[in-house]
Protein backbone atom coordinates (compact mmCIF):
# COMPACT_ATOMS: atom_id res chain seq x y z
CA UNK A 1 0.00 0.00 0.00
CA UNK A 2 1.01 3.48 -1.08
CA UNK A 3 2.57 5.83 2.01
CA UNK A 4 -1.00 7.49 1.92
CA UNK A 5 -2.85 4.68 1.83
CA UNK A 6 -1.02 3.52 5.16
CA UNK A 7 -1.39 7.25 6.81
CA UNK A 8 -5.22 6.84 6.04
CA UNK A 9 -5.97 3.26 7.64
CA UNK A 10 -3.81 5.08 10.99
CA UNK A 11 -6.34 7.68 10.58
CA UNK A 12 -9.07 5.46 10.56
CA UNK A 13 -7.66 3.13 13.60
CA UNK A 14 -7.13 5.83 15.63
CA UNK A 15 -10.79 7.44 15.35
CA UNK A 16 -12.19 3.76 15.71
CA UNK A 17 -10.20 3.41 19.26
CA UNK A 18 -11.15 7.23 20.80
CA UNK A 19 -15.13 5.77 19.74
CA UNK A 20 -13.97 3.04 21.80
CA UNK A 21 -12.72 5.04 24.53
CA UNK A 22 -15.87 7.22 24.36
CA UNK A 23 -17.99 4.34 24.28
CA UNK A 24 -16.52 2.82 27.69
CA UNK A 25 -16.14 5.81 29.14
CA UNK A 26 -20.08 6.47 29.75
CA UNK A 27 -20.75 3.12 30.08
CA UNK A 28 -21.53 3.55 33.93
CA UNK A 29 -21.47 -0.58 35.68
CA UNK A 30 -24.61 -1.98 35.33
CA UNK A 31 -26.31 -0.60 32.24
CA UNK A 32 -26.78 -2.52 29.19
CA UNK A 33 -23.44 -0.97 27.49
CA UNK A 34 -20.78 -2.82 30.11
CA UNK A 35 -18.73 -1.73 32.57
CA UNK A 36 -15.86 1.44 33.96
CA UNK A 37 -13.39 1.40 31.74
CA UNK A 38 -9.60 2.71 32.70
CA UNK A 39 -8.22 4.84 30.91
CA UNK A 40 -5.53 2.32 29.52
CA UNK A 41 -5.01 0.74 25.89
CA UNK A 42 -3.92 -2.85 25.87
CA UNK A 43 -3.06 -4.66 22.51
CA UNK A 44 -3.39 -8.06 22.05
CA UNK A 45 -0.97 -9.72 19.59
CA UNK A 46 1.32 -13.03 18.61
CA UNK A 47 3.70 -14.50 17.18
CA UNK A 48 2.96 -17.57 15.45
CA UNK A 49 0.41 -18.87 18.40
CA UNK A 50 2.69 -17.86 20.80
CA UNK A 51 -0.05 -14.69 21.75
CA UNK A 52 0.35 -11.77 24.13
CA UNK A 53 -1.32 -8.66 25.76
CA UNK A 54 0.94 -5.81 25.38
CA UNK A 55 1.25 -2.63 27.47
CA UNK A 56 2.71 0.38 26.37
CA UNK A 57 3.79 2.14 29.46
CA UNK A 58 5.86 4.59 27.47
CA UNK A 59 3.09 6.93 27.19
CA UNK A 60 0.48 5.67 29.86
CA UNK A 61 1.19 4.79 33.38
CA UNK A 62 -0.33 1.59 35.40
CA UNK A 63 1.02 -0.57 38.49
CA UNK A 64 0.58 -4.10 37.89
CA UNK A 65 0.05 -7.08 40.44
CA UNK A 66 0.71 -10.40 39.75
CA UNK A 67 -2.81 -10.92 40.58
CA UNK A 68 -3.89 -8.84 37.95
CA UNK A 69 -1.99 -10.64 35.20
CA UNK A 70 -3.57 -14.11 36.33
CA UNK A 71 -7.12 -12.28 36.05
CA UNK A 72 -6.22 -10.67 32.58
CA UNK A 73 -4.24 -14.05 31.30
CA UNK A 74 -7.35 -16.14 32.13
CA UNK A 75 -8.62 -17.09 28.85
CA UNK A 76 -12.50 -17.89 29.65
CA UNK A 77 -12.99 -14.29 31.90
CA UNK A 78 -10.31 -12.15 30.91
CA UNK A 79 -8.61 -11.45 27.75
CA UNK A 80 -6.29 -14.64 27.43
CA UNK A 81 -2.68 -15.15 27.08
CA UNK A 82 0.85 -16.88 27.29
CA UNK A 83 2.50 -13.84 28.49
CA UNK A 84 2.68 -10.29 29.39
CA UNK A 85 4.52 -7.91 27.87
CA UNK A 86 5.22 -4.13 28.89
CA UNK A 87 7.21 -1.58 26.78
CA UNK A 88 8.72 1.16 28.81
CA UNK A 89 11.30 3.85 29.10
CA UNK A 90 14.76 2.22 29.50
CA UNK A 91 17.01 2.57 32.06
CA UNK A 92 20.30 2.48 30.24
CA UNK A 93 21.41 5.34 27.83
CA UNK A 94 21.81 3.31 24.86
CA UNK A 95 18.95 1.06 24.63
CA UNK A 96 15.70 2.55 23.06
CA UNK A 97 13.28 0.90 25.12
CA UNK A 98 12.56 -1.46 27.97
CA UNK A 99 10.81 -4.65 27.62
CA UNK A 100 9.53 -6.81 30.27
CA UNK A 101 7.84 -10.14 30.18
CA UNK A 102 5.52 -11.80 32.66
CA UNK A 103 3.90 -15.16 32.48
CA UNK A 104 0.56 -15.92 32.20
CA UNK A 105 0.60 -17.22 36.18
CA UNK A 106 2.26 -13.03 37.29
CA UNK A 107 6.02 -14.38 37.21
CA UNK A 108 8.58 -12.85 35.69
CA UNK A 109 10.46 -14.21 33.28
CA UNK A 110 13.80 -12.98 31.78
CA UNK A 111 13.20 -12.73 27.77
CA UNK A 112 10.63 -14.20 25.04
CA UNK A 113 11.62 -14.10 21.24
CA UNK A 114 8.07 -14.45 19.65
CA UNK A 115 7.67 -11.23 22.51
CA UNK A 116 10.22 -9.47 21.14
CA UNK A 117 9.36 -9.53 17.74
CA UNK A 118 5.88 -8.43 18.36
CA UNK A 119 7.19 -5.35 20.69
CA UNK A 120 9.29 -4.09 17.73
CA UNK A 121 6.61 -3.91 15.77
CA UNK A 122 4.03 -2.53 18.42
CA UNK A 123 6.26 0.23 18.87
CA UNK A 124 6.78 1.20 15.01
CA UNK A 125 2.51 0.91 14.49
CA UNK A 126 2.25 3.17 17.92
CA UNK A 127 4.61 5.56 16.47
CA UNK A 128 6.92 5.10 19.29
CA UNK A 129 9.38 5.43 17.34
CA UNK A 130 10.81 5.73 13.62
CA UNK A 131 13.74 3.44 13.69
CA UNK A 132 13.89 0.08 12.12
CA UNK A 133 16.11 -1.04 14.31
CA UNK A 134 15.88 -1.02 18.04
CA UNK A 135 17.61 -2.04 21.06
CA UNK A 136 15.58 -3.65 23.59
CA UNK A 137 16.71 -3.81 27.33
CA UNK A 138 15.60 -6.65 29.48
CA UNK A 139 16.69 -7.86 32.60
CA UNK A 140 19.35 -9.83 31.24
CA UNK A 141 20.91 -7.77 28.98
CA UNK A 142 20.19 -6.13 25.39
CA UNK A 143 18.73 -7.65 22.35
CA UNK A 144 18.01 -5.80 19.04
CA UNK A 145 15.05 -5.95 16.65
CA UNK A 146 14.68 -5.28 13.14
CA UNK A 147 11.81 -4.68 11.01
CA UNK A 148 12.26 -6.22 7.85
CA UNK A 149 8.75 -6.03 5.97
CA UNK A 150 4.85 -6.20 6.28
CA UNK A 151 3.06 -9.24 4.93
CA UNK A 152 1.39 -8.03 1.60
CA UNK A 153 -1.16 -10.81 2.09
CA UNK A 154 -1.94 -9.27 5.88
CA UNK A 155 -1.25 -6.32 6.91
CA UNK A 156 -1.73 -7.20 10.34
CA UNK A 157 1.77 -9.20 9.84
CA UNK A 158 5.39 -7.60 9.54
CA UNK A 159 8.58 -9.84 9.68
CA UNK A 160 11.01 -9.20 12.00
CA UNK A 161 14.36 -10.63 12.58
CA UNK A 162 16.03 -10.37 16.32
CA UNK A 163 19.41 -10.32 17.21
CA UNK A 164 19.19 -12.57 20.77
CA UNK A 165 22.34 -12.22 21.62
CA UNK A 166 25.30 -15.20 22.33
CA UNK A 167 24.07 -18.51 23.84
CA UNK A 168 25.32 -19.15 27.46
CA UNK A 169 25.81 -23.23 28.23
CA UNK A 170 28.11 -22.84 31.22
CA UNK A 171 26.20 -23.57 34.65
CA UNK A 172 26.21 -20.56 36.89
CA UNK A 173 24.60 -18.87 33.24
CA UNK A 174 22.27 -21.19 32.58
CA UNK A 175 21.80 -21.46 35.68
CA UNK A 176 21.81 -25.47 36.09
CA UNK A 177 22.94 -27.67 39.04
CA UNK A 178 25.14 -30.13 37.82
CA UNK A 179 25.33 -32.14 41.15
CA UNK A 180 22.12 -32.78 40.12
CA UNK A 181 22.48 -34.59 37.36
CA UNK A 182 24.75 -37.01 35.65
CA UNK A 183 27.17 -36.37 32.51
CA UNK A 184 26.03 -38.04 29.59
CA UNK A 185 28.34 -36.31 26.27
CA UNK A 186 29.22 -33.06 25.79
CA UNK A 187 26.66 -30.20 26.85
CA UNK A 188 24.48 -32.88 27.44
CA UNK A 189 23.12 -34.22 31.11
CA UNK A 190 21.21 -37.42 32.23
CA UNK A 191 18.03 -36.47 34.29
CA UNK A 192 16.45 -38.89 36.05
CA UNK A 193 12.02 -38.35 36.17
CA UNK A 194 9.07 -40.27 36.26
CA UNK A 195 10.95 -43.18 36.70
CA UNK A 196 13.01 -42.70 33.39
CA UNK A 197 15.96 -41.11 32.08
CA UNK A 198 16.11 -38.28 29.87
CA UNK A 199 19.28 -36.92 28.31
CA UNK A 200 18.97 -33.04 27.98
CA UNK A 201 21.22 -29.81 27.01
CA UNK A 202 21.11 -26.90 29.19
CA UNK A 203 21.15 -23.57 27.19
CA UNK A 204 20.66 -20.34 28.33
CA UNK A 205 18.56 -17.91 25.80
CA UNK A 206 18.56 -15.24 27.99
CA UNK A 207 16.07 -17.55 30.21
CA UNK A 208 16.73 -21.44 30.91
CA UNK A 209 16.15 -23.85 28.54
CA UNK A 210 16.36 -27.92 28.35
CA UNK A 211 16.40 -29.44 24.99
CA UNK A 212 15.78 -33.09 24.11
CA UNK A 213 15.89 -34.73 20.92
CA UNK A 214 13.26 -37.37 20.34
CA UNK A 215 12.54 -39.87 17.68
CA UNK A 216 8.68 -38.51 17.17
CA UNK A 217 7.56 -35.46 18.28
CA UNK A 218 4.07 -35.88 17.67
CA UNK A 219 3.95 -38.95 20.21
CA UNK A 220 5.51 -37.53 22.62
CA UNK A 221 4.11 -36.63 26.12
CA UNK A 222 5.10 -33.00 25.91
CA UNK A 223 2.85 -32.02 28.78
CA UNK A 224 3.76 -34.90 31.53
CA UNK A 225 7.59 -35.19 30.74
CA UNK A 226 7.89 -31.20 30.22
CA UNK A 227 5.62 -30.71 33.56
CA UNK A 228 8.39 -32.98 35.52
CA UNK A 229 10.98 -31.85 33.93
CA UNK A 230 10.71 -28.03 34.12
CA UNK A 231 10.90 -28.14 38.15
CA UNK A 232 13.58 -30.60 38.42
CA UNK A 233 16.67 -29.83 41.06
CA UNK A 234 18.73 -29.82 38.20
CA UNK A 235 16.97 -25.96 37.12
CA UNK A 236 17.44 -24.13 40.13
CA UNK A 237 14.91 -21.26 38.48
CA UNK A 238 13.19 -23.92 36.82
CA UNK A 239 13.27 -23.81 32.60
CA UNK A 240 11.79 -24.10 29.49
CA UNK A 241 11.68 -27.89 27.95
CA UNK A 242 12.08 -28.59 24.51
CA UNK A 243 11.11 -31.39 22.65
CA UNK A 244 13.10 -31.92 19.34
CA UNK A 245 12.82 -33.64 16.10
CA UNK A 246 15.65 -33.68 13.67
CA UNK A 247 14.39 -33.90 10.11
CA UNK A 248 17.52 -33.15 8.41
CA UNK A 249 20.60 -30.87 9.00
CA UNK A 250 18.16 -27.72 8.08
CA UNK A 251 15.24 -28.81 9.55
CA UNK A 252 13.33 -29.76 12.80
CA UNK A 253 10.19 -30.23 14.78
CA UNK A 254 10.06 -28.26 17.91
CA UNK A 255 7.23 -28.16 20.68
CA UNK A 256 7.70 -26.61 23.96
CA UNK A 257 6.38 -26.58 27.76
CA UNK A 258 7.24 -22.94 28.79
CA UNK A 259 7.83 -22.18 32.67
CA UNK A 260 4.17 -21.01 34.42
CA UNK A 261 2.85 -21.40 31.37
CA UNK A 262 2.39 -25.20 29.32
CA UNK A 263 2.90 -25.87 26.27
CA UNK A 264 2.63 -22.81 23.58
CA UNK A 265 1.91 -22.54 20.02
CA UNK A 266 5.57 -21.70 19.41
CA UNK A 267 8.41 -20.10 21.82
CA UNK A 268 11.38 -17.90 19.90
CA UNK A 269 13.89 -18.65 22.41
CA UNK A 270 12.81 -22.53 22.25
CA UNK A 271 13.51 -22.42 18.78
CA UNK A 272 17.13 -20.42 19.31
CA UNK A 273 17.93 -23.22 22.18
CA UNK A 274 17.18 -26.07 19.64
CA UNK A 275 19.68 -24.71 16.86
CA UNK A 276 22.38 -24.69 18.56
CA UNK A 277 22.04 -26.99 21.09
CA UNK A 278 21.52 -29.44 17.88
CA UNK A 279 24.85 -27.52 16.45
CA UNK A 280 26.78 -28.33 19.04
CA UNK A 281 26.24 -31.81 19.20
CA UNK A 282 27.09 -32.28 15.15
CA UNK A 283 23.52 -32.40 13.97
CA UNK A 284 22.76 -29.05 12.59
CA UNK A 285 23.77 -26.39 10.39
CA UNK A 286 24.36 -22.83 10.82
CA UNK A 287 20.82 -21.91 9.24
CA UNK A 288 17.73 -23.73 10.34
CA UNK A 289 14.21 -23.73 10.03
CA UNK A 290 11.89 -24.64 12.52
CA UNK A 291 8.35 -26.06 12.48
CA UNK A 292 6.63 -25.13 16.28
CA UNK A 293 2.59 -26.02 15.95
CA UNK A 294 2.40 -21.99 15.37
CA UNK A 295 4.14 -22.00 12.39
CA UNK A 296 7.96 -22.10 11.38
CA UNK A 297 11.02 -19.68 12.43
CA UNK A 298 14.60 -19.52 10.79
CA UNK A 299 17.37 -19.43 13.20
CA UNK A 300 21.11 -18.69 12.12
CA UNK A 301 24.15 -19.27 14.21
CA UNK A 302 27.18 -19.70 13.06
CA UNK A 303 28.56 -21.42 16.51
CA UNK A 304 30.74 -20.16 19.44
CA UNK A 305 30.54 -16.60 20.85
CA UNK A 306 28.36 -15.54 17.58
CA UNK A 307 25.21 -14.13 18.34
CA UNK A 308 21.84 -16.11 17.38
CA UNK A 309 19.45 -14.31 14.97
CA UNK A 310 16.27 -15.53 14.75
CA UNK A 311 13.46 -14.14 12.30
CA UNK A 312 9.88 -14.63 11.84
CA UNK A 313 6.28 -13.12 12.16
CA UNK A 314 4.64 -10.79 14.43
CA UNK A 315 0.98 -10.34 14.40
CA UNK A 316 -1.48 -7.62 15.51
CA UNK A 317 -5.01 -9.34 17.06
CA UNK A 318 -6.92 -6.26 18.31
CA UNK A 319 -6.48 -3.63 20.95
CA UNK A 320 -8.31 -2.40 23.79
CA UNK A 321 -8.77 -0.64 27.19
CA UNK A 322 -8.44 -2.51 30.59
CA UNK A 323 -11.52 -2.49 32.37
CA UNK A 324 -11.83 -0.66 36.34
Amino acid sequence: PSAASRSSGRRRRFQSREKTRDLLRSAAPGNAVGVACLDIKFTKMHGLGNDFMVLDLVSQELEITPQQIQQWSDRHTGIGFDQLLIIEPPDQPDADFGYRVFNADGSQAEQCGNGARCVAKLIADLELSSKSTLVLQTNTGRIETRRLHSDSADLRTDTVEVNMGRPRMAAQEVPFNVAAALSSEHSAFVLTTLERQFSITPISMGNPHGVIFVDDIASTPVAEIGQALTCHPFFPQQANIGFCQIVDSGFVRLRVFERGVGETQACGTGACAAAVAGHLHGKLADKVKVSLPGGKVRIHWRGGDSPVKMTGPATFVYGGFLAA
